[in-house]
């Protein structure tokens, strides 16, 4: 049981972030794609600092930039790029892909077996997708293409070594960490190759708030709970999620049609995401195994060191002289 819910859980995040293609098309201006997503990241990124009253320490502070690019500040702006250049069919299977990736950069960081099953869960998904979205006259433009793929890539690589680096600190606390750093990656490159943006009417603001309150700060908690709890590989397929919901908003809200091929692709895709949890389900990968094994250690000298926390205080001191909170980065 605690699993299912973990799954539920987790894929909240993409069935929420399946609303963002509707509200930036229909709720925010265009042209200002760096912009936006810097304005999606940072207040959120700073609001979750005052609620968790914490800052990376410095040794982490490197690996917390890294995962605040790739999981924010490129795969946003490669995101952005993708969906102005091609149409939004041909980004999302290419987004897809991700699942695929993960499986293999899973494999590579974090010693995780390939499983046959998984494969073939990941590769129907992309199929079910392409059904979904894809239409006969997609086009294709190689800089749209080659943005796809990056972006699929860094949201990959990003959801890997954020389970591979999750240092021993709350869900809250580690999206508040990588919110910040791509945004303020953001910010600057957004001022420096973008126009200012035009006066925000009241829907923009609540479709900015929507997206940074909503869609980053409690939605990317969930997802890192979820990674720090689930394989990797079925965490991106829940990901699948987000092109069927925006589907489904697009047909109740837009009157977009549904043709029976889509209904096809989205029945794919659903019985890919309940296969890739299947599948996925293997033995916990001997990084997450190391991860646990220090959260462990470091509960347990917190626990010796309450035992003499009144002789700590006869000496004016606290537990956290003696218990360093900051995780170890070897």
């Amino acid at each position: 049981m605690a699993r299912i819910s973990d799954i539920f859980l987790t894929a909240l995040a993409p069935a929420v972030w399946g609303s963002t293609y509707i509200v930036t098309t229909e709720a925010l201006p265009g042209g200002h794609p760096l912009t936006l997503a810097a304005l999606r990241a940072l207040p959120a990124g700073f609001l979750l600092l005052a609620l968790t009253r914490s800052f990376p320490p410095l040794a982490l502070m490197g690996r917390i930039l890294v995962l605040g690019v790739l999981n924010f500040g490129l795969f946003w702006t490669m995101l952005f790029i993708a969906a102005d250049r091609l149409p939004g069919g041909v980004a999302a299977t290419l987004g897809a892909v991700q699942a695929l990736m993960v499986i293999v950069l899973a494999r590579a960081w974090l010693g995780t077996p390939i499983m046959r099953g998984a494969v073939v869960a990941a590769v129907a998904g992309v199929a079910g997708v392409a059904l979904l979205l894809l239409g006969p006259a997609a086009a294709l433009d190689p800089v749209g293409i080659l943005a796809g793929v990056l972006g699929a890539a860094s949201m990959a690589a990003g959801t890997v070594l954020s389970r591979k680096w999750a240092p021993p600190v709350s869900a809250l606390r580690f999206t508040a960490w990588q919110l910040t750093a791509g945004g303020l990656v953001l910010l600057p490159v957004a001022m420096l190759v973008e126009p200012a943006l035009p006066s925000l009417s009241a829907t923009n603001w609540l479709a900015l708030a929507w997206l940074g309150l909503i869609g980053a700060a409690a939605t990317y908690g969930l997802w890192f709970r979820g990674l720090a709890r689930l394989e990797p590989a079925a965490v991106s397929m829940l990901g699948m999620v987000s092109p069927l919901i925006a589907v489904a908003l697009g047909w109740l809200w837009l009157n977009q049609s549904l043709t029976p091929l889509q209904i096809l692709g989205g029945g794919i895709v659903l019985a890919s995401v309940w296969a890739g949890q299947i599948t996925n389900r293997g033995p916990q990968s001997r990084s997450g195994i190391v991860m646990g094994d220090r959260r462990r250690k470091h509960r347990a000298t917190v626990d010796v060191c309450a035992l003499s926390e009144h002789r700590l205080g006869d000496l004016g001191l606290s537990r956290a002289y003696l218990v360093d909170p900051a995780p170890t980065t070897r």
